[in-house]
C-alpha cells in the first residue's frame, strides 16, 4: 500500500515541511512572465522541497494550487518578485514576474535543491530508511535570502505555531505590497527593512507580538544589509553573524540557515518538541533532551538536519501527556 496513497497531513508532517501540492484556489489566467525550464538530476517533490518556506496554511507569500503549481513571493535584492514553479514532464518550469523575476529564475535550481546532495545521506535506523524510501523527492531548499526566514523564525520564538503564523499573516498582509503577476488570489511580498522598522508599536500588539520579539526584529532589520551578506557564507559562519543580534540564539539561527542555506547539518536545538520526537523515534525515549537528541543524531554527522526532517515526516511521535500550550492573544489586552 505504501506509495499508492498520499499520507494524510499531520501536525508533525507539516512541521517536517510537507505541503500538499494541488490544494488551494484555482489559478487565474497567466500573464506574460519570464520563463526558465530546468531538469533535476533525480526525483523531486515540490511540496517537500518548498514546504519549509510556507509559514502556515494562510501564508500570504506562499500558495499551492490545484494545477500542482507552487507560488511564492520574495523580496529579492532586485526588488519584489513572484515565482510559480510547476513540474512539467521530467523537468520543472519556473515563471516569474516583477523586478525580482530574473533573480528568482537565476536561482531556481538552488531553490529546488540543486546544491543539495541526497546521496550523501546514509540511513542508520530502519524508520529513517523507510521514510527516505517513501519520500525520494526530498531535497533541501536554498532560498539565498536571510531576512525572509529570520523574521518569521523570530516570530515563532516561545509561542505556538498558530500564534506565530497569525502574526506573520497579519503583518505581511497589512504592510507588505501586493505581489506582481497573475497570482492565484491575494498574495503579498514581505515588507522591506525600512517598512518593518516603521511599524507602530500598537500594530505589533494587535498581531499578538510581544515587545521582546518585536524589538529583536527591529534590531535585525537595522542590520539587514550585513545579515543578507550571510547568505554567501558557510552555514556555521552565517549562524555566528545572525547570533550577534541580541535576541537571536541557536534555535532561531538554525531555523533560518536551514532555509536560506539548505544546511544539511544544522539541527535545531532548544526546541520544545523536537528532542522528544527524535528520542521517541530512534530510542523509544519520550523524555529526551537536546543532549540525548544530539547523541542519537551523531551517526548522521554532516546530515543531521536531513535526518531530523525525515523523522518528522515519518509521523512517529510520542503520545501527548499534558495539555497543549495555551494560546495567548495580547492584542485583546
Amino acid at each position: 500500500m505504501a506509495g499508492r496513497f498520499t499520507p494524510r497531513p499531520t501536525r508533525t508532517t507539516v512541521r517536517g515541511g510537507h505541503v500538499a501540492v494541488g490544494a488551494g484556489v484555482p489559478r487565474q489566467a497567466a500573464g506574460p512572465g519570464r520563463v526558465r525550464d530546468w531538469v533535476p538530476d533525480g526525483p523531486l517533490d515540490l511540496g517537500l522541497v518548498l514546504g519549509p518556506l510556507r509559514r502556515g496554511p494562510g501564508d500570504p507569500t506562499f500558495r499551492a494550487t490545484p494545477d500542482r503549481s507552487v507560488w511564492r513571493t520574495a523580496l529579492t535584492p532586485a526588488g519584489p518578485g513572484t515565482l510559480r514553479v510547476r513540474a512539467s514532464g521530467g523537468g520543472v518550469r519556473g515563471e516569474a514576474w516583477g523586478p525580482g523575476a530574473e533573480w528568482l529564475l537565476e536561482r531556481l535550481p538552488e531553490l529546488l535543491g540543486a546544491a543539495d546532495d541526497p546521496s550523501a545521506f546514509v540511513p542508520r535506523h530502519r524508520l529513517v530508511a523507510l521514510t527516505r524510501h517513501r519520500r525520494p523527492g526530498l531535497r533541501l531548499t536554498r532560498s539565498g535570502l536571510v531576512l525572509e526566514s529570520l523574521i518569521p523564525s523570530i516570530l515563532e520564538q516561545k509561542v505556538t505555531t498558530h500564534e506565530a503564523y497569525r502574526a506573520w499573516r497579519l503583518l505581511v498582509r497589512k504592510f507588505g505590497e501586493p505581489a506582481p503577476g497573475p497570482v492565484p488570489g491575494p498574495m503579498h511580498v514581505m515588507p522591506g527593512p525600512r517598512t518593518w522598522a516603521l511599524i507602530p508599536s500598537w500594530e505589533w500588539h494587535r498581531a499578538g507580538v510581544d515587545n521582546k520579539r518585536a524589538s529583536t526584529i527591529l534590531r535585525a532589520v537595522r542590520l539587514a544589509g550585513r545579515l543578507e551578506e550571510a547568505a554567501g557564507m558557510e552555514p556555521g559562519a552565517a549562524r555566528a553573524r545572525l547570533e550577534v543580534v541580541p535576541g537571536v540564539g541557536p534555535w532561531t539561527s538554525a531555523e533560518t540557515v536551514q532555509r536560506s542555506h539548505g544546511a544539511a547539518d544544522e539541527v535545531t536545538v532548544g526546541d520544545l518538541h523536537l528532542p522528544r520526537i527524535v528520542g521517541w523515534a530512534l530510542a523509544g525515549d519520550r523524555d529526551a533532551d537536546d543532549s540525548v537528541m544530539l547523541e542519537l543524531l551523531e551517526p548522521y554527522a554532516g546530515q543531521r538536519h536531513r535526518a531530523a526532517r525525515l523523522i518528522l515526516l515519518s509521523g512517529r511521535v510520542p503520545g501527548r501527556r499534558a495539555p497543549k500550550m495555551p494560546r495567548w492573544d495580547i492584542g485583546g489586552l
